[in-house]
């Protein structure tokens, strides 16, 4: 267990561990390292953000996929998904409200579906960035070619996320079709960082198949790729897909690796994602306190919230927009924390 304590302070000190280090600090973990872990953590939080909390107001503009990843709710052979597609009026009227309430980012993030043509994404990316150019834009819409991927950029959007969702082959061919190739995952964020894109990556915490050597690899990629966000969330089984029985993702692994991801990088941009608060009714506020310091309010219309079902349970108060901000910025402060509206772009 000491072992463990001074691979956290190597991590802050030189960033990086071995793989068999992190192996070591996965599978010895215990409540009082994770303890030690978060103060670290909030130490590089406070330092570099305060006690700011960013705001990313989210668009789930369509749910087709081309895809079938086995983890899905919104994979291509669900028989389940009740399928929509936002249109620009409908998309613009997201950002509408979500600019009156004070969100200076908006998040389009929706499935692989060919009906939104790079023609049409260029078309709504011109079309918010024309409307709100004080505004951050990220797009969230798969893997795409690098030529792409710059028509994007160049029509105005500012930031891009890309899960990679496991780092190691034999595991991410145990969770998606063959037709989706793990190299090619990685040179698609490899792309992004080149284009000029603010990068996000992530993975899944728990999911089937997942060992400490896995998430030694996720971490040791994290590193290489040097990205400007990282999102990851636990693994929620989806009844309508091949993983239905399998157990979820836990709430206390995730906290910890927020630490690990904060401590080793201490600028990165964390959300507290809405798979923390499902899995755990203050998931999120523990995010925070674990080194996160992003939030993604949902932007969608009410009517599409539901559709949008990535996993069973998600969170869907049936909130207004402009009452899920009251209530963040609420629980926000009765953790020592303040919900700010501001772009929060990465810095260098």
């Amino acid at each position: 267990m000491e072992l463990c304590y001074r691979l956290i302070d190597k991590l802050e000190t030189e960033a990086q561990l071995t793989k068999e280090e992190w192996i070591t600090l996965f599978q010895e973990r215990s409540p009082g390292l994770a303890e030690y872990l978060f103060e670290r953590a909030r130490k590089w939080q406070h330092v570099y953000f305060g006690n700011k909390v960013y705001t990313r107001g989210l668009i789930e503009f369509t749910n087709y996929c081309k895809n079938d990843c086995y983890y899905c709710g919104i994979r291509r052979s669900s028989k389940t998904a009740c399928r929509y597609r936002l249109s620009l009026d409908e998309i613009l009227a997201c950002c509408k409200e979500g600019y009156r309430l004070g969100f200076r980012t908006f998040v389009l993030q929706g499935g692989e579906d060919g009906w939104f043509t790079q023609d049409r994404l260029e078309e709504i990316i011109r079309k918010i960035k024309q409307g709100y150019p004080d505004c951050a834009l990220t797009l969230s819409v798969g893997e795409r070619s690098k030529e792409s991927y710059q028509r994007l950029y160049d029509a105005g959007a500012d930031r891009y996320l890309l899960r990679h969702e496991t780092a190691e082959e034999s595991h991410y061919r145990m969770l998606h079709p063959s037709e989706l190739s793990p190299s090619r995952r990685k040179q698609c964020l490899y792309y992004l960082k080149e284009t000029g894109f603010q990068t996000g990556t992530g993975f899944l915490v728990g999911s089937p198949g997942q060992t400490a050597a896995h998430l030694a690899e996720d971490m040791l990629f994290i590193h290489r790729l040097k990205p400007h966000m990282v999102g990851i969330g636990p693994f929620v089984p989806h009844h309508d897909t091949p993983f239905a029985k399998e157990p979820q993702g836990t709430l206390e692994l995730t906290l910890y690796l927020i630490g690990l991801l904060r401590v080793m990088m201490p600028k990165l941009l964390i959300p507290a994602t809405t798979a923390l608060g499902t899995i755990d009714p203050q998931g999120r506020e523990k995010g925070i306190q674990a080194g996160a310091n992003v939030v993604m309010p949902n932007l969608s219309p009410l009517s599409v919230r539901k559709k949008y079902a990535l996993y069973d349970n998600k969170i869907c108060t049936g909130d207004e927009a402009a009452e899920c901000w009251e209530s963040l910025e609420q629980s926000m402060e009765r953790i020592g924390y303040q919900l700010v509206s501001e772009r929060g772009d990465y810095q260098e």
